[in-house]
């Protein structure tokens, strides 16, 4: 690069942080309620908002920190507890992770939100970026994060193609997070590019005419924004079907606790099985009858993970009494009340709210 090549892209480089912390002091967003010094939040948002909209993460947010306002007092709760909070807001690895992260935090830092890079990205659930955003949020270190939207900000900004799923382009898109950190406010640059992502960059109908750094922008200034970044492959996804046994007595549901791993890990669910037929010969396993033929199929509906679609069945029977062979399963009867305030995946609680329980049961 000539001399004066790289003085101008060194202006650009400055404009591009600057104009960013200018943008976000008098547009960007400043009613977060994650928005402060306290690391523990910051840490707690930024694992809440993987994969998750903002208007989706502050309940679950609020109603967290209301229960566990510190550290110290996540590490304490039981895994059980942390879920029923997570419960429906997915990605249940998520929750997991945040509780052992805790526990570790208590155990290993005296409670106290470790400072360093390397301790902060040792931890359960962190990775890279998250841990950079933490400690440019939390403590002002100049370091730079690469998270879905800054990624689109950037591909588009600095005209890289490619999908940022090939390890050489992300590379790349590391390299310029880098090269574009400013010296002082990395804090409000950071929640800049956050901002940007999130209202003005988007990945469809993006709003070029009130971008900040349009000028300098590739993408705009060749008419390429809607084809940056380059998608991925897109890959056909799985699709899977399953019954879920609504079983109810009165107003209790008979409920199982999954294992800790996989995707539903230590939730509570409704037995799930391939099809009816798997379904009605385990109810005759157990000595389940139906109460004047009080069985049912009811409406299927889909629930769609990241990588496959399941489509569910669910089948309600109703019994008199509780079946005793039940019980030795490795489930419980529930009150409807108390099984929607557990750890329930989002399509459990579809069903007990929509699905045939009476109103009164809440």
């Amino acid at each position: 690069m000539k001399v004066g090549s790289a003085c101008r892209w060194r202006i650009r480089l400055s404009s591009f942080s600057s104009s960013l912390i200018a943008w976000q002091r008098s547009h960007g967003r400043h009613d977060l309620p994650w928005q402060c010094a306290d690391p523990y939040c910051i840490w707690l948002s930024e694992i809440m908002l993987q994969q998750t909209q903002v208007v989706t993460v502050i309940p679950y947010y609020q109603r967290f920190v209301a229960s566990f306002p510190t550290i110290a007092a996540l590490a304490s709760a039981t895994e059980e507890q942390v879920l029923a909070h997570w419960s429906g807001l997915g990605y249940y690895a998520r929750g997991r992770n945040l509780h052992r992260a805790a526990q570790i935090i208590v155990a290993q830092h005296g409670g106290a939100f470790p400072r360093q890079f390397e301790l902060i990205l040792a931890l359960p659930g962190i990775g890279r970026s998250t841990a950079a955003a933490i400690c440019a949020l939390a403590y002002q270190q100049n370091r730079a994060i690469l998270d879905g939207n800054v990624r689109r900000v950037l591909a588009r900004y600095c005209g890289i193609y490619g999908s940022p799923a090939i390890k050489s382009v992300e590379a790349r898109l590391w390299q310029q997070a880098e090269a574009l950190l400013p010296l002082n406010d990395v804090d409000r640059y950071t929640q800049a590019l956050m901002d940007m992502g999130a209202t003005l960059c988007t990945r469809s109908r993006p709003k070029c005419a009130s971008c900040p750094v349009q000028p300098d922008c590739v993408a705009h200034q060749t008419g390429c924004v809607a084809d940056l970044p380059t998608p991925r492959q897109r890959r056909v996804v799985p699709e899977r079907t399953a019954c879920f046994l609504l079983l109810l007595v009165d107003h209790d549901v008979f409920m199982e606790r999954r294992e800790p791993a996989g995707i539903w890990g230590g939730l509570w669910c409704l037995p799930q099985f391939e099809d009816e037929a798997a379904a009605l010969f385990w109810c005759a396993q157990h000595g389940v009858e139906a109460a004047d033929r009080q069985r049912d199929a009811l409406t299927p509906f889909t629930h769609t993970f990241t990588h496959f679609k399941l489509h569910i069945t669910p089948l309600r029977v109703s019994v008199t009494a509780k079946p005793l062979h039940v019980l030795q399963t490795k489930g419980a009867w529930l009150r409807v009340s108390d099984a929607l305030s557990s750890a329930i995946p989002a399509p459990v609680r579809t069903i007990l709210e929509g699905y045939g329980v009476p109103d009164d049961a809440f």
